[in-house]
């Protein structure tokens, strides 16, 4: 595989041709390994975004991925036409549609950068070798990851399957490359303007619409490579020193909030890891430690990839078969409803959920207080959990989402163990004292209209102790 893009800009083997730069989960121009490449072939160009839905395996994008994905377009569309390019815009199976831009461009080349799911690799091998075989120069790059996944391995020649091994092996060897610039057009000596049909992005209907439930949505966020590079910005300046000591204050504003920009590639890792790896240089003591600290989550980011990389059924199957023997009881579709509405009457627990529904977010403290609720207190499957977050985050990730979900339960990778179990009372108590972030999520906390528990902690904890015993007895779980 080639990941430098100079080194196919040397081994073209249709200099006629123009070169098809093919988009996925990197919707942005700077740091774009596969549009360095289009730039230094030096012939015509043309960028694509293909929204598949119907190739085997690919999993339908959530209500919220969908309306985040609108509006990325959208502004990607508009950086690209200010370099003088275009954006096109087709619908189908990726294999059908490529194969037709390819004949009516009469393109000699196509590049993408790539992605790491079992069905979107077996899609990508066989586009590669369709082009390849049509005499078509087909490459693929590194441009979502920092870290191939089958580049990272044990000394047994295994996968790692807890993080700190993993990091640790991650950071041994050389430092990430650094970011590629961004094109400075795309409008190219001798450019024929390559004119394809595309659709139209409204007529995709990926916003809501009857109802419209994305108010809150456009009021929290500004999709786009420009606004992501923003957010690192004021991240870096005013909230990395302080990263490790308030990162877990859901009513601060100490994150990066950059995660949805990450799932959908309008910032790559690289820029998050270079920017912040000059920002540290900078700071000293317990600062300086925040941005390591902050570093390290992007390293989660990567284990996450690393696990899905193999262990392609993550979002459906335990990850540890021991956990398949889990005695779920029969589903209580009103507890679900209660968890999945935020009226649980448990504070921080609602509070995260209705900022879920209203923002299409969550803070990653309180993501863990409402997963261990629904598993661990309510006794709900997991996945229903994961499939709850997929159709209502932004940055609904293919890896991290199940991954969070899994580690959660205690049947994932590097798993929390079962046995521990939040109390999100005496969360709230650690990380919300003065209620502000309830309170800004659950108006009606405190008063009568708010609803009573609907379980109690002591004897579901107790209840979910009992049934990890029961797999404990049944097979070991290791």
């Amino acid at each position: 595989m080639t990941d430098n893009p100079s080194d196919v800009a040397a081994s073209v083997i249709r200099p006629d041709g123009p070169s098809l730069v093919w988009l996925r989960d990197d919707l942005r121009l700077g740091d774009n390994p596969a549009l360095t490449a289009a730039v230094e072939r030096g012939r015509p160009l043309a960028l694509v975004y293909v929204l598949d839905e119907v190739s085997p395996g690919i999993r339908p994008l959530g209500g919220a991925a969908r309306w985040w994905l609108h509006q990325s377009l959208s502004s990607l569309a508009a950086d690209t036409a200010a370099l003088g390019g275009r954006l096109v815009l087709r619908r189908g199976a990726a294999a059908t549609v490529l194969g037709e831009l390819v004949d009516e461009l009469g393109a000699g080349a196509v590049f993408w950068n790539r992605r790491y799911g079992a069905a979107e690799r077996d899609v990508d091998t066989h586009i590669k070798a369709s082009l390849t075989d049509a005499g078509v120069v087909a490459h693929s790059f590194a441009g979502s990851l920092l870290f191939e996944p089958w580049t990272i391995r044990t000394g047994g020649g295994t996968p790692y399957t807890v993080f700190t091994p993993f990091w640790r092996a991650c950071t041994a060897g050389p430092p990430p490359r650094a970011p590629y610039p961004a094109p400075a057009t795309l409008d190219l000596p001798g450019d024929t303007a390559p004119d394809l049909a595309g659709d139209d992005l409204a007529s995709w209907e990926l916003e809501p619409r009857h109802p419209d439930w994305a108010d809150g949505l456009r009021e929290a966020w500004t999709p786009g490579e420009d606004a992501a590079q923003q957010l690192l910005a004021a991240f870096l300046d005013e909230a990395l020193p302080q990263y490790g000591t308030e990162r877990d204050l859901p009513a601060q504003q100490a994150t990066s909030r950059l995660s949805p920009y990450l799932r959908w590639g309008e910032i790559s890792p690289h820029q998050i890891w270079h920017a912040t790896d000059v920002a540290r240089r900078g700071l000293t003591g317990a600062a300086a430690t925040s941005a390591t600290r902050f570093l390290t989550e992007v390293g989660w980011r990567e284990f996450a990839y690393h696990v899905l990389f193999h262990a392609p059924d993550l979002a459906t199957a335990n990850l540890r078969p021991g956990f398949d023997d889990f005695p779920w009881p029969p589903l209580d579709d009103a507890a679900l409803t209660a968890w999945q509405q935020g009226r649980t009457g448990f504070r921080l627990v609602d509070a995260g959920m209705r900022e879920l529904w209203r923002t299409g977010s969550m803070h990653n403290r309180v993501r863990m207080v409402t997963a261990s609720f629904l598993i661990k207190n309510l006794l709900i499957d997991w996945r229903l959990g994961e499939q709850w977050f997929w159709d209502t985050l932004v940055d609904a990730d293919p890896a991290s989402n199940p991954f969070g979900w899994q580690w959660v339960a205690g049947s994932g990778a590097d798993a929390a163990p079962y046995f521990r179990v939040f109390n999100p009372e005496l969360q709230a108590a650690k990380f919300d004292p003065a209620n502000e972030y309830v309170r800004q999520n659950v108006p009606e906390w405190g008063t009568a209209a708010y609803p009573q528990p609907i379980v109690d902690l002591g004897e579901t904890r107790r209840a979910a102790l009992a049934a990890y015993e029961h797999v404990k007895a049944s097979r070991t779980v290791s």
